[in-house]
Formats: C-alpha cells, sequence, structure tokens
C-alpha cells in the first residue's frame, strides 16, 4: 500500500502523518505526545465565513440528549450541561441569538424524527455522518475528531509504538468495528483479535489476554482510568483519526435544506476556533486531552 510520510514539530512535539491510499492516520510518535492537549485545528484560521442575518429567527431549538458524559449529561443538580452543551450556549453567544436558543434533551433514537418532523432546528448529540443521512439531513463542518487509541496490559512491555512494534502481537478489536478494519489496514503485521463487543474486549485486555487493544479514543482512556479497569492497564502510544474509517467527526445536524443555519453553524464555530474559545471549552471536559 503505498505511503506518503510527513513530519512536522508542534509546540515541541514531534508528530508524524501517515497519509495513506486508503485514508489519513494522524499519530503521536512517541508515547509522551498523548498528553498533548491542543486541540486538532479543523478551521483555516485565514478564513473568514460570513455570519448570516438571523434577525428573522424566531427560536433556535438545539436537541441534544441528557445521558452521554461529557458531551451531554444532567448534573447533580439536574441541570443540562456538557461539551456540546455549553458549546451550543457559547455558539448561541457568538450569533447573538442567545435569547432566543433553546436547548432540550430527547432519547437519541428520537433525535433525527423530531429534527425532521420540526420540533428542533439542529442536533448536537454526535450523530454520525452518514450517506443515508444526508438525505435527509444537513451537516455543519466537524469541531471535534473522536480518535483510535491502542492499550496494553500494565504487565506488558511492548516497547515504544511504531510501525513493527505490533509485528505478530495479538491485538483485540471489536467484530466488525471501523478499529478492526482501520488496524488491518494500518497495521497488517498485528494479529487481529476478534471479540463481539467492548465489554468482552475490554474484559481480555484486563485479563491479559491479549498484548493490546485497538478501540475507541473516547471510552478506552476513561475505563483506564475509571474503577472497573482496577488499575490493571495503560494507554499504548498516541491517537490516530481517519476520515476513512472514523468518519467526519463530531458535527451539528441541521434540516436538509436550512442553508442559512448551517451557514450560521459554520461561522460560529470558525469564530470559537480562531479566538480559543472551542479550545477552551474542550479542556474543560478534556482536561488531559483527547489526542
Amino acid at each position: 500500500m503505498p505511503a506518503l510520510l510527513t513530519s512536522l514539530r508542534r509546540q515541541g512535539i514531534f508528530l508524524l502523518w501517515v497519509v495513506l491510499g486508503c485514508g489519513l492516520a494522524f499519530a503521536p510518535a512517541h508515547e509522551a505526545a498523548a498528553q498533548d492537549t491542543e486541540l486538532p485545528v479543523l478551521f483555516d484560521a485565514r478564513e473568514r465565513l460570513p455570519r448570516p442575518d438571523l434577525s428573522s429567527l424566531l427560536r433556535l431549538r438545539i436537541l441534544t440528549t441528557a445521558d452521554f458524559p461529557p458531551f451531554n449529561f444532567a448534573d447533580q443538580t439536574g441541570r443540562l450541561t456538557g461539551f456540546n452543551v455549553d458549546l451550543a450556549r457559547e455558539i448561541c453567544l457568538e450569533l447573538k441569538i442567545e435569547s432566543r436558543c433553546q436547548i432540550q434533551a430527547l432519547p437519541f433514537e428520537e433525535l433525527e424524527e423530531a429534527l425532521a418532523n420540526g420540533n428542533g432546528d439542529a442536533v448536537m448529540a454526535g450523530v454520525a455522518v452518514t450517506a443515508e443521512r444526508r438525505e435527509s439531513f444537513s451537516f455543519s463542518r466537524p469541531y471535534l475528531m473522536i480518535p483510535a487509541r491502542f492499550a496494553r496490559h500494565a504487565d506488558r512491555d511492548l516497547g515504544e509504538l511504531d510501525g513493527n512494534a505490533l509485528a505478530a502481537r495479538t491485538v483485540g478489536v471489536v467484530n466488525g468495528s471501523a478499529h478492526e478494519a482501520m488496524l488491518k489496514a494500518f497495521f497488517p503485521r498485528a494479529i487481529p483479535v476478534l471479540f463481539a463487543d467492548q465489554n468482552a474486549l475490554l474484559d481480555a485486555l484486563k485479563d491479559n489476554k491479549v498484548a493490546a487493544v485497538f478501540s475507541d479514543g473516547l471510552r478506552l482512556p476513561f475505563w483506564i482510568a475509571g474503577e472497573a479497569s482496577a488499575n490493571c492497564c495503560r494507554l499504548y502510544g498516541g491517537s490516530y483519526l481517519s476520515e476513512t474509517f472514523l468518519g467526519e467527526g463530531v458535527t451539528v445536524m441541521l434540516k436538509k435544506d436550512d442553508d442559512t443555519l448551517r451557514d450560521a453553524f459554520d461561522h460560529a464555530l470558525a469564530t470559537l476556533s480562531r479566538n480559543g474559545r472551542l479550545q477552551d471549552i474542550y479542556l474543560r471536559y478534556f482536561p488531559h486531552g483527547l489526542y
């Protein structure tokens, strides 16, 4: 498989970009880089997206959920909060429509129908962008990418993670997942061990039955840091991003032909990225970073 390797140095951390024919993978070149708390820039700092005129907008109803921390959840007082919720409020401030903004939580499975039926104007709940959904909805530009990560058992010394580190080693992945396909594409010398679901995968890692696992870079760090792991395991290497395998990232889902509102969200997100407010909200909920 053809590969183009390019390197760069950002804030003293050496990163490796691997561009393959099947997609783009982004990974720190050594484990220390996994502690980087910078949010990857998804907007061109030189680009100035116009702010549409929203004077005729009576209200903006943003739909989310209340059961997916740290993105959307109810705090101890019952107040809706989380990364997406705080970002939604900041977007409304940037668009100068905060008095007309409403944020409502619904069960995840009801979000698409509510938006399609006019019971909401936008969805900020991590709904995946798919070709099928694009037939019915439009999406803002992505404002966050969810990486893939490796983890190893604490008793295993696998050395520095590079192109040869996992050769002939067992790596657990969920059967049929994007992570299985991504592992086979980027680490063809590893030996995939397939598991039915995430719980079985993590149990195998905890019991030291595989050298490493390759999984969701959001849930894996939380599991390792939580009580369920019993301090068994460690993150291994850095973060990997691939639009081909992991999708376009976290976006705002909108009605199909609502170009004005989509452009308004893009303007607000680009501005918040440029002025640092998006980074501030990100660090509020991901203080150790995802990347």
